[in-house]
């Protein structure tokens, strides 16, 4: 996520270091597909790596593909529940029923859209395939697509910005797309594997950078290590030089693009572009120490971008974030303690058991199996070491491991564990425990930030090798690929799921409720058990829910908390679902049911046949609601 500022110590933004500047050709006429066929000759190996990228991501998530709605992430099944839900909102937005507070969860409060992570563009630029496939499908799709797109990203902005051979840029590009902390998140975090506008916030800000440095450059070297930012070829026109109103020109674009991109990212992931700012931030400064020179030419030009870029994006994000933390329903604050979802120290050179050398034992390490940010294994740890001593002269370098030691600091949180021991070592984490917002996010996320940062660094020593000759020449390649090898992701564990109740799939419950209004599911869905909440996603959420799987203000004094209150009347049944027992119900609870459902606004409650102790509930609410009626495969009342 680093390589923004570092970058610029790279090959020219248009010129790569195979491409030399020549003069026009004249066009050879020819067929469209002679030309594509050409263009794709030409490009093969990029398309190659390209093609792997997406075999890769595909092999990894077909457990998924066989049977979308039917399959679901073994390690993490509610995580998926909520986004497939999520998902099924969002795509209302095709339809003009759109809204960032939500009706369709916690009736009738509703549920703020921007205080959770509800991968808002994702799921407005992939509504056609939720529509017509269903939202399981949209999910797996996303799943694989997030990890191969990442990849891409990295990759051709290693190719094209940092001027990388085409292996050293597929072997970074792959540990940034396929990392072991990325793999893990896939288990149900989209709003954290969709990382594939990071290495355009980090194009602009390069671009930005180099625009910003009016130093006359020179003819481009083809070592990596001797380009700087004011040691570059021609531009796209050919011209020599950056001063005038060309530089300016690109100053003044590379902002505004900077500020929609930034801006599309916190609907697809707030986490993600904080941490991507964070990093930059702290690469920022160290580049700025390490290349003085470069700082005091370009600073005051490149703040001025910064600054237009940041004012842009606030405009038109000011109000989302104003809902996000004072709107209905917004929260202000993190839900999630930064003790508990700290990084243990050990799990750093320990391999992730989701990779080929991983074990199950290794999970002791961290709080759940979308979590293994940190296990890098140390043959990888050894390598990245061993490459960044041998370039630590080259500013960018130098950069990457100041970022990836910060970044790696923070995630052990504010108490540092050794094994699962707390040593009473205060963590830098700790500095940032009253800073707002900032004290709410995750350590151990932190983490995922030093993966870009180390691929960077094997990336520029797999090129040097490579360009060098001699015995490094396949010394470094190959000491890179074995230690990224026991790293390497393993297929996504899967399982069969329930299938949901015809009554739903087959449009019955359209005979029960309107759109748009609230059918109770019993039990009702809870953050533990949010089953139900796959009823809402095979209608596309065209019906509300009470209660759910949410963030929203029901803790403590108005702060965050997971899920909301449970009215008399779903705890009661709650109760009887997980015991069996049916309960003789007095007059006061049937009158309680009945302020209950008015409380939902419900049109009716339902109750599956093939529910766990459904007779039970069903003698109950028969004891609530009067007799049901029986609508294909499940018992229906109308409160």
């Amino acid at each position: 996520m680093v390589e923004a500022v570092s970058s610029a110590a790279c090959a020219d933004q248009d010129a790569g270091p195979d491409r030399e500047a020549t003069p026009d050709r004249p066009t050879v006429p020819g067929s469209r597909r002679t030309r594509l066929l050409a263009a794709a000759h030409r490009n093969r190996v990029d398309l190659l790596a390209v093609l792997g990228f997406l075999v890769l991501a595909g092999v990894l998530t077909h457990g998924l593909w066989p049977n979308p709605s039917g399959r679901v992430l073994a390690l993490n099944p509610e995580d998926q529940t909520l986004y497939e839900w999520f998902l099924a909102v969002d795509s209302r937005a095709l339809l003009g029923d759109f809204s960032l507070l939500t009706d369709r969860l916690n009736a009738p409060d509703g549920v703020n859209l921007m205080a959770n992570t509800t991968v808002i563009a994702l799921g407005v630029v992939f509504a056609p395939v939720t529509l017509v496939f269903g939202a399981p499908t949209t999910f797996a799709l996303l799943a694989a697509l997030n990890l191969a797109g990442t990849a891409i990203a990295w990759y051709a902005l290693y190719v094209r910005v940092l001027g990388a051979g085409r292996l050293a840029a597929a072997l970074g590009a792959g540990l940034c797309g396929f990392g072991p902390g990325i793999v893990s998140q896939t288990n149900s975090h989209l709003h954290m594997t969709a990382q594939w506008l990071v290495p355009v916030i980090i194009w602009l800000v390069v671009r930005m950078l180099r625009a910003a440095d009016r130093a006359p450059r020179a003819g481009a070297g083809r070592n990596l290590a001797a380009v700087g930012p004011g040691v570059t070829g021609r531009d796209r026109d050919g011209r020599v030089g950056r001063a005038g109103a060309g530089a300016d020109r690109r100053l003044v674009t590379s902002a505004v693009a900077l500020a929609v991109v930034v801006t599309v990212q916190v609907f697809v992931g707030e986490e993600v572009l904080f941490l991507a700012a964070l990093t930059l931030a702290v690469m920022t400064v160290a580049y700025a120490v390490a290349d003085r020179r470069l700082a005091r030419r370009a600073f005051p030009a490149f703040a001025a971008g910064m600054l237009l870029a940041t004012g842009l994006a606030l405009v038109v994000l000011a109000y989302p974030l104003w809902f996000q933390f004072a709107g209905p329903q917004g929260v202000a604050d993190g839900m999630f303690s930064p003790y508990y979802f700290s990084a243990d120290l050990t799990s750093w050179w320990t391999f992730s058991p989701l990779s080929l050398a991983g074990d199950d034992t290794a999970a002791r390490l961290t709080t759940g199996p979308a979590e293994y940010n940190t296990f890098l294994g140390w043959p990888l740890l050894l390598v990245g070491a061993a490459c960044a001593i041998w370039l630590r002269r080259q500013p960018l370098v130098v950069a990457c491991v100041v970022g990836a030691l910060v970044m790696g600091a923070l995630s052990l949180g504010p108490d540092v564990v050794v094994d699962r021991t707390r040593t009473g070592v205060p963590g830098p984490f700790r500095f940032l425990l009253d800073v707002p917002v900032v004290d709410g996010a995750l350590p151990m996320r932190f983490a995922l930030a030093v993966l870009p940062l180390l691929a960077t660094v094997l990336v520029l020593a797999v090129d040097r090798a490579w360009r060098g000759g001699g015995r490094g020449r396949m010394v470094v390649p190959a000491a890179v690929v074995a230690a990224l090898l026991p790293a390497a992701p393993t297929p996504l564990a899967t399982e069969d799921r329930p299938p949901v109740p015809e009554f739903i799939t087959a449009g019955h419950w359209r005979d029960c409720v309107r759109p748009g209004g609230v059918l109770v599911p019993v039990p009702a869905p809870t953050p533990r058990e949010p089953w139900p909440m796959r009823w809402a996603v095979a209608a596309d959420a065209a019906f509300a829910l009470p209660e759910g799987f949410f963030i929203g203000p029901y803790g403590r004094d108005g702060t965050a908390a997971m899920g909301t209150y449970k009215q008399p009347t779903s705890a009661l049944l709650a109760e009887v679902a997980r015991h069996g027992e049916q309960p003789v119900v007095s007059e006061g609870q049937r009158r309680q049911a009945a302020r209950d459902a008015d409380f939902w606004n419900a049109s009716c409650v339902v109750l599956a046949a093939n529910e766990r102790h459904a007779e039970s509930l069903r003698g109950t609410l028969e004891q609530l609601y009067g007799p049901a009626t029986r609508v294909a495969d499940a018992w229906i009342w109308r409160p």
